[in-house]
């Protein structure tokens, strides 16, 4: 039987994927987790097989989560589920130690299949995931979020996602101004000078979609 826990801040979200995984035989929903820090928790309280995990989630976030459970957890199995495909994040969440990508607008085959692979120790890139990396390869637009590093990347997100500076540092265990240094380093590498700027640049290169954007 393979324990999945699902890690997504929508409730709707997580009711439909147990709906859908509940009535396989070889799969069971054992947790569900709406921040980074519940799903790092219940990974040590629960041990899933395997996590279902969306990027972009309030507290410390999904990356950061996803770094957390596979340095500290390794018999742990992240799939990431999620809204949002684009280049630089899916490298970042790829080094963070994620063995699978999948997108939100899959259906519900390809995902039970990739829950089957993950848990069989093979990688699982979705279908159009792969094509929208091919096809941002192809088009050859630079990607300034690539200059980024993990933890820039990181706190990007979370200030796109309207936390405040105080939440972002309390969550990481980081004094505010090193925080705001950040801010300002990702600003510098950007060529932007201010939050606004900063999501309007990670809503064209996908990294965030328009309902996330109007609900921070």
């Amino acid at each position: 039987m393979i324990k999945l826990l699902i890690a997504d801040d929508h409730h709707l979200v997580r009711t439909s994927i147990a709906h859908l995984i509940n009535q396989e035989c070889d799969m069971t929903i054992i947790g569900e987790a709406a921040d980074g820090e519940s799903a790092v928790a219940q990974c040590r309280g629960q041990r899933p097989d395997i996590v279902l995990m969306d990027t972009h989630m309030p507290g410390i976030g999904g990356l950061e989560a996803i770094r957390r459970i596979c340095r500290g957890m390794s018999d742990i199995k992240v799939l990431v589920l999620t809204a949002h495909i684009e280049g630089s994040l899916a490298r970042h969440i790829i080094e963070a130690g994620a063995a699978g990508f999948l997108s939100k607008s899959a259906y519900h085959h390809e995902m039970l299949d990739a829950i089957r692979h993950v848990f069989h120790g093979r990688r699982y890139i979705g279908h159009s995931v792969a094509q929208r990396l091919a096809l941002t390869h192809v088009a050859g637009e630079a990607n300034r979020f690539n200059q980024l590093s993990r933890r820039e990347l990181q706190i990007a997100l979370m200030v796109v996602n309207g936390q405040r500076v105080c939440d972002i540092a309390e969550h990481l265990h980081l004094s505010s101004k090193t925080i705001n240094a950040y801010r300002y380093r990702v600003f510098a590498k950007l060529d932007i000078d201010s939050d606004v700027k900063l999501t309007h640049l990670a809503l064209h290169h996908g990294l965030v979609d328009g309902f996330d954007a109007i609900n921070a």
